[in-house]
Protein backbone atom coordinates (compact mmCIF):
# COMPACT_ATOMS: atom_id res chain seq x y z
CA UNK A 1 0.00 0.00 0.00
CA UNK A 2 2.71 2.71 0.89
CA UNK A 3 4.79 1.95 -2.42
CA UNK A 4 1.54 2.39 -4.26
CA UNK A 5 0.54 6.01 -2.05
CA UNK A 6 4.36 6.93 -3.17
CA UNK A 7 3.86 6.41 -6.67
CA UNK A 8 0.77 8.14 -6.62
CA UNK A 9 2.82 11.06 -4.88
CA UNK A 10 5.97 10.56 -7.68
CA UNK A 11 2.84 11.09 -10.70
CA UNK A 12 1.56 14.07 -8.77
CA UNK A 13 4.80 15.67 -8.04
CA UNK A 14 6.43 14.93 -11.78
CA UNK A 15 3.27 16.51 -13.92
CA UNK A 16 3.39 19.16 -11.13
CA UNK A 17 6.21 20.36 -12.58
CA UNK A 18 5.16 19.52 -16.07
CA UNK A 19 2.61 21.60 -16.21
CA UNK A 20 3.58 24.44 -13.65
CA UNK A 21 6.24 24.94 -16.90
CA UNK A 22 3.09 25.43 -19.34
CA UNK A 23 1.41 27.37 -17.59
CA UNK A 24 4.29 29.87 -16.92
CA UNK A 25 4.99 29.50 -20.50
CA UNK A 26 1.37 30.93 -20.70
CA UNK A 27 1.44 33.59 -18.70
CA UNK A 28 5.13 34.95 -20.23
CA UNK A 29 3.47 34.72 -23.76
CA UNK A 30 0.49 36.92 -22.37
CA UNK A 31 1.01 39.11 -19.31
CA UNK A 32 -2.29 37.83 -18.18
CA UNK A 33 -2.31 38.63 -14.16
CA UNK A 34 -5.24 35.79 -14.37
CA UNK A 35 -2.43 33.80 -16.21
CA UNK A 36 -0.02 34.85 -13.52
CA UNK A 37 -2.57 33.19 -10.70
CA UNK A 38 -3.32 30.24 -12.76
CA UNK A 39 0.59 29.55 -12.48
CA UNK A 40 1.28 30.73 -9.62
CA UNK A 41 -1.13 27.94 -7.91
CA UNK A 42 1.12 25.80 -9.75
CA UNK A 43 3.86 25.94 -7.26
CA UNK A 44 1.48 25.24 -4.56
CA UNK A 45 0.85 22.14 -6.58
CA UNK A 46 4.59 21.26 -7.08
CA UNK A 47 5.00 21.99 -3.44
CA UNK A 48 2.34 20.44 -2.12
CA UNK A 49 2.95 17.30 -3.86
CA UNK A 50 7.13 17.04 -2.49
CA UNK A 51 5.07 17.95 0.96
CA UNK A 52 2.82 14.98 0.68
CA UNK A 53 5.57 12.14 0.14
CA UNK A 54 7.39 13.04 3.18
CA UNK A 55 3.89 12.74 4.88
CA UNK A 56 3.31 9.51 3.23
CA UNK A 57 7.00 7.80 4.22
CA UNK A 58 6.07 9.22 7.73
CA UNK A 59 2.73 8.39 8.20
CA UNK A 60 3.14 4.47 7.04
CA UNK A 61 5.50 3.93 9.23
CA UNK A 62 4.48 0.69 11.91
CA UNK A 63 3.79 2.13 15.19
CA UNK A 64 6.68 2.53 18.12
CA UNK A 65 7.02 3.03 21.87
CA UNK A 66 6.75 7.08 21.09
CA UNK A 67 3.89 6.64 18.55
CA UNK A 68 1.58 3.98 19.77
CA UNK A 69 -1.35 4.25 17.75
CA UNK A 70 1.33 4.85 14.71
CA UNK A 71 1.82 8.07 12.81
CA UNK A 72 -1.21 7.88 10.07
CA UNK A 73 -1.85 11.85 11.23
CA UNK A 74 1.33 13.38 9.67
CA UNK A 75 -0.77 13.00 6.24
CA UNK A 76 -3.06 15.97 7.81
CA UNK A 77 0.01 18.00 8.15
CA UNK A 78 0.61 17.82 4.70
CA UNK A 79 -2.84 19.11 3.95
CA UNK A 80 -2.60 22.07 6.57
CA UNK A 81 0.57 23.47 4.76
CA UNK A 82 -0.97 22.99 1.00
CA UNK A 83 -3.75 25.18 2.90
CA UNK A 84 -1.26 27.82 4.19
CA UNK A 85 0.83 27.98 0.66
CA UNK A 86 -2.53 28.44 -1.23
CA UNK A 87 -3.39 31.18 0.77
CA UNK A 88 0.27 32.94 0.23
CA UNK A 89 -0.40 32.05 -3.46
CA UNK A 90 -3.80 33.89 -3.14
CA UNK A 91 -2.60 36.72 -1.78
CA UNK A 92 0.27 37.46 -4.11
CA UNK A 93 -1.78 37.52 -7.23
CA UNK A 94 -4.41 39.71 -5.65
CA UNK A 95 -1.27 42.13 -4.96
CA UNK A 96 -0.68 41.62 -8.50
CA UNK A 97 -4.21 42.18 -9.75
CA UNK A 98 -4.66 44.98 -7.88
CA UNK A 99 -1.51 46.59 -9.57
CA UNK A 100 -2.84 46.33 -12.96
CA UNK A 101 -6.39 47.06 -12.31
CA UNK A 102 -4.92 50.56 -11.86
CA UNK A 103 -2.85 50.74 -14.92
CA UNK A 104 -4.79 47.73 -17.10
CA UNK A 105 -2.80 46.98 -20.22
CA UNK A 106 -3.75 44.90 -23.50
CA UNK A 107 -2.45 41.02 -23.34
CA UNK A 108 0.12 39.96 -26.11
CA UNK A 109 -0.41 36.61 -27.75
CA UNK A 110 -3.68 35.26 -25.91
CA UNK A 111 -4.60 32.89 -28.27
CA UNK A 112 -1.51 30.90 -28.42
CA UNK A 113 -0.88 31.44 -24.59
CA UNK A 114 -4.73 30.07 -23.72
CA UNK A 115 -3.76 27.34 -26.22
CA UNK A 116 -0.91 26.34 -23.94
CA UNK A 117 -2.61 27.06 -20.50
CA UNK A 118 -5.37 24.65 -22.08
CA UNK A 119 -2.90 21.55 -22.31
CA UNK A 120 -1.51 22.39 -19.33
CA UNK A 121 -5.55 21.67 -17.67
CA UNK A 122 -5.69 18.91 -19.89
CA UNK A 123 -2.75 17.16 -18.06
CA UNK A 124 -3.75 18.20 -14.13
CA UNK A 125 -7.40 16.62 -15.27
CA UNK A 126 -6.22 13.61 -15.78
CA UNK A 127 -4.02 13.84 -12.90
CA UNK A 128 -6.67 14.79 -10.73
CA UNK A 129 -9.08 11.73 -11.61
CA UNK A 130 -6.18 9.31 -10.82
CA UNK A 131 -5.01 10.80 -6.92
CA UNK A 132 -8.89 10.68 -6.27
CA UNK A 133 -9.02 7.32 -7.57
CA UNK A 134 -5.98 6.37 -5.77
CA UNK A 135 -6.79 8.15 -2.54
CA UNK A 136 -10.11 6.26 -2.22
CA UNK A 137 -8.34 2.60 -3.05
CA UNK A 138 -6.18 3.53 -0.41
CA UNK A 139 -7.61 5.91 2.24
CA UNK A 140 -5.36 8.57 2.28
CA UNK A 141 -6.21 12.09 3.09
CA UNK A 142 -3.34 13.09 1.39
CA UNK A 143 -3.92 11.98 -1.92
CA UNK A 144 -7.47 12.94 -1.53
CA UNK A 145 -6.26 16.30 -0.42
CA UNK A 146 -3.81 16.85 -3.09
CA UNK A 147 -6.61 15.62 -5.42
CA UNK A 148 -9.29 17.51 -4.89
CA UNK A 149 -6.80 20.72 -5.27
CA UNK A 150 -5.75 20.40 -8.39
CA UNK A 151 -9.61 19.37 -9.45
CA UNK A 152 -9.97 23.03 -8.24
CA UNK A 153 -6.75 24.47 -10.09
CA UNK A 154 -8.57 23.14 -13.40
CA UNK A 155 -11.89 24.22 -12.60
CA UNK A 156 -10.09 27.94 -12.15
CA UNK A 157 -8.24 27.36 -15.24
CA UNK A 158 -11.73 26.35 -17.28
CA UNK A 159 -13.00 30.09 -15.78
CA UNK A 160 -9.84 31.48 -16.41
CA UNK A 161 -10.23 30.56 -20.42
CA UNK A 162 -13.47 32.24 -20.30
CA UNK A 163 -12.92 35.62 -18.86
CA UNK A 164 -9.81 35.86 -21.02
CA UNK A 165 -10.58 35.08 -24.29
CA UNK A 166 -13.62 37.12 -23.29
CA UNK A 167 -10.91 40.42 -22.60
CA UNK A 168 -9.30 39.70 -25.82
CA UNK A 169 -12.42 39.54 -28.24
CA UNK A 170 -13.98 42.39 -26.45
CA UNK A 171 -11.43 44.81 -25.46
CA UNK A 172 -11.78 45.31 -21.92
CA UNK A 173 -8.54 44.66 -20.30
CA UNK A 174 -10.01 45.48 -16.88
CA UNK A 175 -11.37 42.10 -17.22
CA UNK A 176 -7.75 40.48 -16.51
CA UNK A 177 -7.33 41.63 -13.04
CA UNK A 178 -10.49 41.34 -12.06
CA UNK A 179 -10.86 37.98 -13.03
CA UNK A 180 -7.55 37.35 -11.16
CA UNK A 181 -9.28 38.48 -8.06
CA UNK A 182 -11.91 36.22 -8.22
CA UNK A 183 -10.02 33.32 -8.79
CA UNK A 184 -7.92 34.46 -5.57
CA UNK A 185 -10.95 34.92 -3.86
CA UNK A 186 -11.95 31.39 -5.00
CA UNK A 187 -8.45 29.60 -4.18
CA UNK A 188 -8.23 31.55 -0.37
CA UNK A 189 -11.69 30.16 0.16
CA UNK A 190 -10.64 26.53 -1.03
CA UNK A 191 -7.75 26.63 1.30
CA UNK A 192 -9.95 27.79 4.04
CA UNK A 193 -11.88 24.91 3.60
CA UNK A 194 -8.87 22.33 3.50
CA UNK A 195 -7.37 23.92 6.29
CA UNK A 196 -10.71 23.42 8.25
CA UNK A 197 -11.09 19.76 7.42
CA UNK A 198 -7.39 18.70 8.23
CA UNK A 199 -7.91 20.66 11.63
CA UNK A 200 -10.98 18.72 12.57
CA UNK A 201 -9.26 15.46 11.81
CA UNK A 202 -6.60 16.69 14.00
CA UNK A 203 -9.08 17.08 16.44
CA UNK A 204 -9.74 13.40 16.40
CA UNK A 205 -13.11 13.70 14.37
CA UNK A 206 -15.65 10.80 14.20
CA UNK A 207 -15.63 8.39 11.39
CA UNK A 208 -18.12 9.42 8.86
CA UNK A 209 -21.91 8.19 8.58
CA UNK A 210 -21.31 5.70 5.98
CA UNK A 211 -18.50 4.05 8.26
CA UNK A 212 -20.55 4.20 11.56
CA UNK A 213 -23.82 2.90 9.80
CA UNK A 214 -21.80 -0.86 9.19
CA UNK A 215 -20.11 -0.44 12.40
CA UNK A 216 -23.18 -0.21 14.03
CA UNK A 217 -24.71 -2.94 11.94
CA UNK A 218 -21.78 -5.40 12.11
CA UNK A 219 -22.03 -5.35 15.85
CA UNK A 220 -25.44 -5.36 15.98
CA UNK A 221 -25.39 -9.01 13.70
CA UNK A 222 -22.06 -10.39 15.68
CA UNK A 223 -23.01 -9.69 19.24
CA UNK A 224 -25.36 -12.36 19.86
CA UNK A 225 -25.22 -13.74 23.91
CA UNK A 226 -24.45 -10.11 24.94
CA UNK A 227 -26.87 -7.85 26.20
CA UNK A 228 -26.51 -4.45 24.69
CA UNK A 229 -23.46 -2.14 23.46
CA UNK A 230 -23.21 1.58 24.27
CA UNK A 231 -20.88 4.08 24.66
CA UNK A 232 -19.35 3.57 21.28
CA UNK A 233 -17.32 6.63 20.08
CA UNK A 234 -14.87 6.19 17.34
CA UNK A 235 -12.23 8.59 15.51
CA UNK A 236 -10.13 8.30 12.71
CA UNK A 237 -6.62 9.00 11.44
CA UNK A 238 -5.54 8.80 7.73
CA UNK A 239 -6.15 5.48 6.96
CA UNK A 240 -6.65 3.94 10.45
CA UNK A 241 -9.83 3.85 12.24
CA UNK A 242 -10.45 3.50 16.12
CA UNK A 243 -13.33 2.03 17.68
CA UNK A 244 -14.09 1.66 21.52
CA UNK A 245 -17.48 0.08 23.09
CA UNK A 246 -18.50 -0.75 26.35
CA UNK A 247 -20.12 -5.03 25.78
CA UNK A 248 -22.63 -5.49 28.48
CA UNK A 249 -23.33 -9.35 28.82
CA UNK A 250 -25.07 -11.75 31.27
CA UNK A 251 -23.70 -11.26 34.69
CA UNK A 252 -23.19 -14.77 35.47
CA UNK A 253 -21.20 -15.09 31.60
CA UNK A 254 -17.83 -16.64 31.52
CA UNK A 255 -15.34 -14.78 31.13
CA UNK A 256 -13.86 -16.84 28.17
CA UNK A 257 -17.53 -16.85 26.49
CA UNK A 258 -17.45 -13.13 26.93
CA UNK A 259 -13.71 -13.05 25.21
CA UNK A 260 -15.53 -15.19 22.33
CA UNK A 261 -18.26 -12.68 21.83
CA UNK A 262 -15.28 -10.07 21.36
CA UNK A 263 -13.40 -11.76 19.35
CA UNK A 264 -16.28 -12.72 16.71
CA UNK A 265 -16.81 -9.04 16.66
CA UNK A 266 -13.78 -7.73 16.24
CA UNK A 267 -12.72 -9.97 13.25
CA UNK A 268 -16.36 -8.81 11.78
CA UNK A 269 -15.28 -5.21 11.97
CA UNK A 270 -11.90 -6.07 11.19
CA UNK A 271 -13.37 -7.67 7.74
CA UNK A 272 -15.77 -4.95 6.98
CA UNK A 273 -13.53 -1.81 7.94
CA UNK A 274 -9.68 -2.83 7.01
CA UNK A 275 -7.11 -0.74 8.93
CA UNK A 276 -9.41 -0.61 12.53
CA UNK A 277 -8.46 -0.89 15.97
CA UNK A 278 -10.78 -2.06 18.11
CA UNK A 279 -11.02 -1.52 21.92
CA UNK A 280 -13.92 -3.49 23.82
CA UNK A 281 -14.76 -2.91 27.66
CA UNK A 282 -16.72 -5.91 28.98
CA UNK A 283 -19.61 -4.84 31.78
CA UNK A 284 -21.87 -7.13 33.70
CA UNK A 285 -25.67 -6.63 33.20
CA UNK A 286 -26.32 -4.15 36.14
CA UNK A 287 -24.48 -1.91 33.55
CA UNK A 288 -27.48 -1.82 31.26
CA UNK A 289 -28.24 1.81 30.24
CA UNK A 290 -31.50 2.66 28.00
CA UNK A 291 -30.75 5.43 25.64
CA UNK A 292 -27.81 5.46 22.70
CA UNK A 293 -27.50 1.69 22.46
CA UNK A 294 -27.13 -1.18 19.91
CA UNK A 295 -28.91 -4.61 20.68
CA UNK A 296 -28.47 -7.98 19.15
CA UNK A 297 -30.53 -8.64 15.68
Amino acid sequence: MLKNALQAGMISLAVGVVVLIFKWIAFWLTGSVALYSDALESFVNVAAAAAMLIALKIAHQPADQEHPFGHSKAEYFSAILESMLIGVAALATINEAVSRLLNPMALEAPLIGLMVSFVASLMNGFLAWFLLKQSKALQSPALKADGLHILSDVITSIGIWFGVGLAWLTGWWILDPLLAMGVAIHILWMGWNLLKDSVDSLMDKSMNKEDLSIVKTVISREMTGALQVHHVRTRQAGKKRFIEFHLVVPATMQVVIAHEICDRIELALETALPDIEVTIHVEPEEQSIVHDIISPR
